[in-house]
């Protein structure tokens, strides 16, 4: 543990746009899909390179596909008692998804249905939670409850798991950094973590308030991790070289509990500000140090936004409601 030093459509599809926030102009559209299937926590949207936008059922146990064109859903049924978490989407269209409630992960063929299911070994961690690509198409991924994280290759199937030396750390968001190392923030205190990926080796560091609770985590090509604190409503970016952190304040401050974060092709950050009804899309740029958007998820409200990701092709953030929706935000 290291620490850190301080320098401060079955439905019809609806659109909002950009906000109030001074400062804050870059124009942003977020369209909305309600999702068929009620109160089934739909989550973790990733799109594929057919156009599909695959997301997980949470409490539905499902794995479904959105067309965004033609707003058709098309859901697959999954084992009982998977209550999927997360998932991801590989070079050949497979679709990962994180087994929260059974200690697996598995693997859907979206063309045929069908699932392959990689077990924990001896059933640890038993909440396979966030996870991420590799650049050798292996996942990397988070256990918080089984204060773990672990690491699958794809093709023998193999995992193998480290689990995080401070108690009750409750590992949660992952990214890679430039040199492919994994990332993942640590709810359960004010540190954050590396792991080695050749010999799992943990390294955790903390961060400078001890009030700090990280979900999500990016990384930039500078080498810097960026981090959402959600019980101060601060946007921290800390540099593992120098071991030194600063933050900004949310456009919504202390109220906002930022959730949901993502990087963009500008490497500008995008959050969600979910402490707040509607929850707000926010985005700041590291170049100017300043927010340039704030825009209200102001069809469904968001309820809660989890988890966001960006796709480069359409230059778009996807991200799943507890409104029970499916969003798209159009960026500048």
């Amino acid at each position: 543990m290291r620490s850190i030093l301080f320098a401060l459509a079955a439905t019809a599809a609806a659109t909002s746009g950009v906000q109030s926030q001074a400062g804050a102009t870059a124009s942003v559209q977020i369209t909305e899909w309600t999702v068929p299937w009620e109160k089934t926590r739909p989550r973790d949207p990733y799109a594929d390179a057919k156009g599909r936008v695959w997301f997980v059922g949470q409490e539905g146990n499902y794995i479904a596909h959105l067309d965004p064109t033609s707003g058709k859903f098309k859901r697959f049924e999954i084992e009982s008692g998977t209550h999927p978490h997360n998932l991801i989407v590989d070079r050949n269209g497979k679709v990962w998804f994180a087994g929260n409630r059974n200690a697996r992960i598995g693997a859907l063929d979206g063309e045929t249905g069908k699932s392959a299911i990689y077990p924990m070994p001896g059933g640890a961690p038993r909440d396979p939670h966030t996870m991420i690509f590799d650049r050798n198409g292996d996942i990397w991924f988070t256990a918080q409850a089984g204060n773990a994280v672990g690491h699958l290759d794809t093709k023998s199937g193999k995992i193998r798991v480290a689990e995080v030396s401070t108690k009750n750390s409750r590992p949660y968001g992952i990214v890679m950094d430039k040199n492919y190392r994994p990332w993942f923030a640590q709810l359960g205190t004010n540190r954050i973590a590396t792991v080695d990926p050749a010999t799992l080796r943990i390294t955790e560091y903390t961060l400078p308030n001890e009030r700090t609770r990280v979900r999500r985590l990016e990384a930039t090509p500078d080498g810097a991790v960026w981090y959402g604190d959600f019980t101060r409503g601060m946007l921290g970016r800390f540099d593992p070289v120098s071991g030194t952190a600063r933050e900004w304040a949310l456009p919504s401050g202390a109220t906002s509990l930022p959730y949901a974060m993502a990087r963009d092709d500008r490497n500008r950050l995008w959050l969600v500000e979910t402490g707040v009804q509607p929850n707000r899309l926010v985005g700041f740029d590291p170049r100017t140090e300043s927010w340039i958007s704030v825009t209200p998820i102001a069809q469904s409200g968001g309820k809660t936004v989890r988890h966001m990701v960006f796709h480069g092709p359409t230059r778009t953030l996807w991200f799943g409601t507890d409104a029970n929706t499916i969003a798209r935000a159009k960026i500048p």
